[in-house]
């Protein structure tokens, strides 16, 4: 059952508003004030949120500029109630990053299909992409969010990239956000005595690229394909006309942004922490996660050694003794493990 917080200083409308969304088999909390309904929110995040505008205490647009900077209620959709419809207003409520308006005295119909209207969209937003040109459409169409950028993109370039040739190198100004129809695709950055280290790995139905796009600054990495691989290019300009145009969108790409970090994180202190054997351990479970159900790990010795961050001969070695102990077989090339929690629980 769907939770909905409604947020009303005027106890008739609360009363109703209650009413109405029980009887359509919604859960609802109610708060009389935006300070109440802020608590309310925090205490026990709802699926959506329907709140006036004119309250005392703290109006309408202080509650959502609060709650959309905390986590836990950034993404939550906001629905404004207000008996003003004058311009001003819907545009302040829009810039701040409210989903959708409510005017005053409203119909039943009207409000529960711009209900059900927002938490659709909240639910697809928050599936992952499907892994092929259907899902950057559904991603490209759910991050529109305006009349007018119901254009953009229509024509999205494809590139087919050869194994091992680059689609981009460190120090080139970023111009696309990238999307890998299929294939795999490494980033890499090189030492000055030309060494390379991977890092990290994309496969079918990722984005990439978007981090340098945002900050206008050149690529700190390189782009390589590590087998036959087809990548969707998205105009910079295009892409950032999603980014600030819609809040879900904005969100959606926080938390990728925030998930890449604590990865790099780990990586970070994996390299500095453990032993040659461990991280070889963990690039092997991370490899295995991102492959088919059933289907081997198909790496070149080079590659994984560039992920580990040792040398060729040493991620050879590893492997060797994997296989001795059972936990890993190795056929023609490919890896495969059979004792996944065992390589994972590995000793520092």
């Amino acid at each position: 059952m769907k939770k909905i917080l409604v947020i009303e200083d005027n106890l008739e409308v609360r009363e109703i508003l209650e009413e109405v969304l029980e009887l359509s088999g919604y859960e609802v909390l109610t708060a009389e004030d935006g300070t109440l309904g802020v608590s309310a929110a925090l205490k026990s995040p709802p699926d959506l949120i329907i709140c006036d505008v004119m309250m005392p205490k703290l109006d309408g647009y202080g509650v959502l500029n609060i709650l959309s900077k905390k986590p836990a209620t950034a993404d939550i959709p906001f629905i404004f109630l207000t008996a003003k419809a004058d311009k001003t207003d819907l545009r302040r409520g829009m810039n701040l990053g409210a989903d959708d308006y409510i005017t005053k005295p409203f119909y039943k119909d009207e409000l529960l299909q711009v209900i059900e209207t927002r938490l659709r969209k909240s639910e697809r937003m928050k599936q992952p992409f499907d892994v092929a040109t259907t899902g950057l459409g559904s991603f490209i169409d759910e991050a529109k969010g305006f009349k007018e950028l119901e254009e953009l993109s229509n024509d999205r370039t494809t590139k087919q990239i050869r194994p091992k040739e680059s689609l981009f190198e460190e120090g080139n100004l970023p111009r696309y956000l990238y999307f890998v129809k299929a294939g795999k695709i490494k980033t890499v950055k090189t030492n000055e005595y030309g060494k390379e280290l991977i890092v990290q790995l994309f496969h079918t139905g990722d984005f990439f690229g978007y981090a340098p796009l945002i900050s206008g600054e050149k690529y700190s990495f390189g782009a390589i394909a590590m087998e036959a691989s087809e990548v969707s290019l998205i105009p910079k300009e295009d892409f950032l006309k999603l980014l600030f145009a819609n809040r879900d969108v904005s969100s959606r790409l926080i938390k990728i942004l925030a998930n890449n970090i604590t990865e790099k994180e780990e990586q970070l202190l994996n390299l500095a922490y453990s032993s040659v054997r461990k991280r070889v351990a963990n690039a092997l479970v991370a490899l295995h996660q991102d492959q088919p159900k059933n289907k081997g790990i198909g790496i070149l010795r080079d590659d994984l050694a560039r992920i580990v961050g040792t040398a060729k001969e040493s991620v050879i070695r590893m492997l060797t003794e994997f296989k001795e102990d059972g936990l890993l077989e190795i056929k023609g090339g490919v890896i495969i493990i059979k004792e996944l929690d065992k390589l994972a629980t590995l000793p520092v």
